[in-house]
């Protein structure tokens, strides 16, 4: 297959691309390289620099490759924080930039793409676990703007034939076993490469939000699924598609969730530092508990996660980290 990566030198991306390269795929990366990393550009993959909000950016691409089977669409901006304080900066990338792609595609006559969507679009649910036919109703811009390109996807579907594939996934995690790509933001928001920096020597201790939610230690439980995971499940999703899949809407997750205090404590092991944590109040909005249902995943794509051991999926992080203190920008 010939597939097409949009956003392919960001951390999710770049991992799937090294996955469908092992498979014997070729592979086309588009990224603007705003929050992705030309060092994680796999090397037998082609690379073109470029925003998806750029019509003529997009049409040189598509009228270069031909034969494109697919699109994998990782492009996006995906701090939820900054997407409450900037709410247009997300709107303009994430919904107009997917617009602009989408009719380029229609003109070149694609008509298959898998999306990289995102729990966010449930909100605070309130039942666990979160399957798809739950209620989507987001509380953060980030969510809003995830929710409303699979929207897109679907009314542009009916009209012009696009099937797609959307892939509602959790806490992304994890690196790439051989360690040559991995987990780098700037700035770094999610908990695993966090906790990872105290024994990497970039912070002194970690912070925990909240230790009163109703779970077993009173702190947030969280379902982590290791990156090369979710890139299996990205390929799946794409063959799926080839096979004449109708479109549809996927969770990925282990099913399983393990508190904040759980998290540190395996990365303590993994690492063998004490890693100190301070505890602080809760941040608003966290819901107490999210665990994904990945059944339909698992019956319908054939998906079947390898890394469900905490420390096997912290210790792949670790590998990458203590290696690269400082991301892309630094190798020891």
């Amino acid at each position: 297959m010939k597939i097409l990566v949009l956003g392919g030198a960001g951390y999710i991306g770049s991992h799937t691309v090294y996955e469908l390269i092992d498979h014997g795929d070729e592979v086309v990366i588009f990224d603007n390289l705003e929050t992705g990393h030309r060092e994680a550009v796999h090397p037998k993959a082609k690379f073109y620099q470029g925003d998806m909000r750029r019509r003529e950016d997009v049409d040189r691409v598509l009228d270069a490759e031909q034969g494109i089977d697919a699109v994998i669409h990782f492009a996006a901006n995906s701090l939820v924080g900054e997407s409450m304080t900037d709410p247009l900066k997300y709107y303009d990338n994430n919904l107009c930039g997917t617009k602009v792609f989408l009719e380029s595609m229609v003109a070149h006559g694609l008509d298959k793409i898998v999306f990289s969507s995102t729990a966010a679009t449930y909100g605070e649910t309130k039942s666990i676990p979160i399957k798809e036919t739950d209620t989507t109703e987001p509380t953060n811009t980030y969510g809003e703007t995830k929710l409303s390109m699979e929207k897109m996807f679907k009314w542009t579907g009916k009209a012009h034939g696009l099937r797609y594939v959307s892939l509602r996934y959790f806490n992304a995690c994890g690196a790439h076993a051989s360690g040559q790509i991995g987990e780098d933001h700037s700035p770094e928001t999610h908990l695993i490469p966090l906790i990872l920096q105290v024994p990497g020597g970039k912070r002194a201790s970690i912070s925990i939000f909240g230790d009163d939610y109703p779970t077993k230690d009173g702190t947030c439980v969280r379902d982590y699924i290791h990156v090369t995971d979710l890139a299996q499940a990205h390929i799946l999703a794409v063959r799926y598609l080839m096979d004449g899949g109708e479109s549809d809407i996927f969770n990925l997750g282990n099913g399983v969730g393990f508190t904040v205090n759980e998290v540190v404590q395996a990365a303590r092991n993994v690492t063998g530092s004490p890693i100190p944590a301070v505890m602080e109040g809760r941040r608003a909005g966290d819901p107490g508990t999210l665990i994904a249902s990945s059944e339909k995943a698992k019956k319908i794509l054939g998906w079947k996660p390898q890394y469900a051991d905490l420390e096997q999926i912290i210790g792949s992080a670790w590998k990458w980290h203590s290696t690269h203190p400082d991301g892309y920008g630094n190798v020891r």
